[in-house]
């Protein structure tokens, strides 16, 4: 879903979020002022994590292994809130199908040289639907998704790139 509306994409912002109502989409507005012309994607942070312990734990976890694999410069990998310009997109090409696809986007969007903000967003707990993580079987999909990546990106130093015309590099 994420790559589809990027490539999708009409304008020269694209902001997302999940659609679980753990984010309030209003919070947009605290993004805005920190898209200044030395910035191009503004990542939000969770000021304080609204699930269970065990969650928070484990989502901790995540992000200090992540980081130490990929080196992104940011504090939340898992905040899926984030307002990027467009035309970060013509250079970066995204592959994931899966639950690293934030991994991956954040890493190639480091390492092409663009440049970030954080913001503070409001984390708040989830009342309807339940998460896709946190089952042993998709958990060990997204580790072996996770080597895999790490494989390709920091090992062999493979990335799809797009040139200015939009074409692979």
């Amino acid at each position: 879903a994420i790559r589809t509306g990027i490539q999708e994409s009409k304008y020269q912002y694209i902001f997302y979020t999940d659609a679980d109502a753990q984010y309030d989409a209003r919070e947009l507005e605290l993004l805005l002022p920190s898209m200044t012309e030395g910035v191009d994607i503004v990542n939000g942070y969770k000021i304080r994590r609204s699930d269970p312990l065990y969650r928070v734990i484990i989502g901790k976890l995540y992000h200090h292994i992540t980081r130490l694999m990929f080196r992104f410069p940011i504090r939340d990998i898992d905040c899926d809130f984030r307002l990027m310009r467009k035309s970060i997109f013509d250079q970066v090409e995204l592959e994931s199908n899966s639950g690293v696809i934030c991994v991956e986007m954040i890493t190639k969007i480091h390492r092409a040289g663009f440049r970030f903000a954080e913001v503070g967003v409001h984390h708040y707990f989830r009342t309807s639907g339940k998460s896709q993580f946190f089952t042993f079987r998709l958990d060990f999909r997204v580790g072996i998704d996770l080597l895999k990546l790490w494989w390709k990106l920091v090992i062999r130093r493979e990335e799809s790139r797009r040139g200015r015309a939009g074409e692979l590099l």
